[in-house]
């Protein structure tokens, strides 16, 4: 078959061409190397078909294949399936340490122990002030320690019912974190929305053909914020679609109605969601420690109430941490049974508590308490850590390296100016056989 005399310049703009999408793309890589999930795009380029020369050869009458130059086939996106796979499961442990480190935490500072204002401090105030009264508890001279011991269990009973307080609110305000972020209006319902057109788009562009790589990292993006919430997993559909279930059920599904399903309730949600449900639960920590609280409370005031037979010390209804209230008065406080003027025997009874049952509830309550908090903490970094590790491994394959960007910059440049100096070659060779060849005196 005969060769056309414009063969070789369509192959350099051939060249020329698919060096200068290489160039395009390589500045699209330097333009988005700050920018968060972007994954480096790469230029596939492939050899165009060659055209069959007839009979090439005198010798042996075989043919030839002349290449006809070279041609973009796609520009891929440098993504790891598997390190986005281990990021996620990793991610979502993070998402539950770190809810659940943070509600420790600020149950512990609720707590302010060891300090001059915790209970324990208050609790060793109230039986010095019995063994102060112990020692005076003659009616007249004994009256500024009667008020004192008063004043001491007042300012007991409010620090019970502080702490109780506290962690019935940080209770109540992990279920209202849990409420917005699975509302109707809130991360998970919008994050569902978005992936759910995502998926529409990049079906459209993968059924003509094209790779819309920009909008796939966008789609892993919110993938991978859905995993700090959650446990999820994703189901290549084959179509460029994908079904993402999270916390045990699907939320992204293109045979839906509007491509997604939310509100549902998650079955086995992991994440922060799974920390935020634990702590707003009646059997979590946080109204556990509420619930110990209130059995020290109840042991208090059964103790208590029980060496004042006349009249109780505290409110005998207020038998919970939140209830717990003085209604003595330091003339109804009982020092002996005897009524004597100087007996203490109840008042040395009640001083004597001291160390006993209540303190050690309360003493153990203090330890599960740190316990769990430096559990917690350590969950949380050894999470971090491994998330750390897993998107460093990421970002060395689909991050984008400024240094080898600008090598490739090069070598598309000087691949764009060959080729744009071969096409100028071409032209002189066909200038000379159009407008000089058979003239007289060349």
């Amino acid at each position: 078959m005969p060769i056309s005399t414009f063969t070789g310049i369509q192959t350099a703009l051939r060249g020329m061409l698919a060096e200068q999408q290489a160039l395009d793309t390589t500045s699209h890589n330097v333009a988005n190397s700050g920018t968060k999930g972007y994954s480096r795009q790469q230029v596939v380029l492939s050899a165009t078909n060659p055209l069959v020369v007839q009979a090439n050869s005198s010798v042996n009458g075989h043919g030839a294949q002349l290449g006809t130059g070279v041609d973009v086939t796609a520009i891929s996106r440098i993504r790891n399936i598997f390190l986005d796979v281990q990021y996620r499961g990793q991610n979502s442990t993070l998402g539950d340490a770190t809810a659940a480190s943070q509600g420790l935490n600020t149950a512990q500072t609720a707590f302010n122990e060891p300090s001059t204002s915790g209970i324990a401090r208050q609790l060793s105030n109230f039986w010095d002030a019995w063994s102060t009264l112990a020692n005076t508890p003659e009616t007249n001279t004994g009256a500024g320690a009667r008020q004192a011991l008063v004043t001491s269990a007042g300012t007991l009973a409010s620090s019970f019912r502080t702490l109780s307080d506290q962690l019935t609110s940080d209770a109540a305000n992990a279920q209202t974190q849990y409420n917005a972020l699975t509302g109707a209006n809130g991360t998970v319902a919008n994050d569902a929305k978005q992936l759910a057109m995502l998926n529409d788009a990049i079906s459209h562009a993968t059924a003509v053909g094209q790779s819309p790589n920009d909008l796939l990292d966008q789609r892993d993006s919110l993938i991978d914020e859905l995993s700090s919430l959650a446990r999820v997993s994703v189901t290549d559909l084959g179509n460029g679609a994908q079904r993402i279930d999270f916390g045990g059920v699907t939320l992204v599904d293109p045979s839906a109605t509007g491509g997604y399903t939310w509100p549902q309730t998650l079955t086995s949600p992991g994440g922060q969601l799974a920390a935020l449900a634990n702590l707003a639960s009646s059997t979590g920590p946080l109204l556990g420690y509420r619930d110990t609280l209130d059995a020290i409370a109840r042991s208090l005031v059964t103790a208590v109430n029980t060496l004042q037979p006349t009249s109780p010390f505290f409110d005998p209804t207020g038998t919970t941490a939140a209830a717990l209230a003085v209604v003595a008065t330091p003339a109804s406080v009982q020092t002996g049974t005897s009524g004597a003027s100087g007996d203490n025997g109840l008042a040395t009874q009640i001083a004597q508590l001291r160390g006993g049952t209540i303190d050690q509830t309360y003493s153990a309550l203090i330890a599960r308490v740190g316990g769990d908090v430096r559990t917690s903490n350590l969950a949380q970094t050894t999470a971090q850590s491994l998330v750390d590790a897993i998107d460093n491994n990421r970002q060395s394959v689909s991050g984008v390296s400024i240094e080898e960007e600008v090598t490739n910059l090069m070598t598309f440049q000087r691949g764009y100016q060959a080729a744009a100096r071969a096409m100028t070659t071409m032209d002189d060779v066909l200038d000379t056989l159009i407008n000089r060849t058979g003239r007289v005196g060349l």
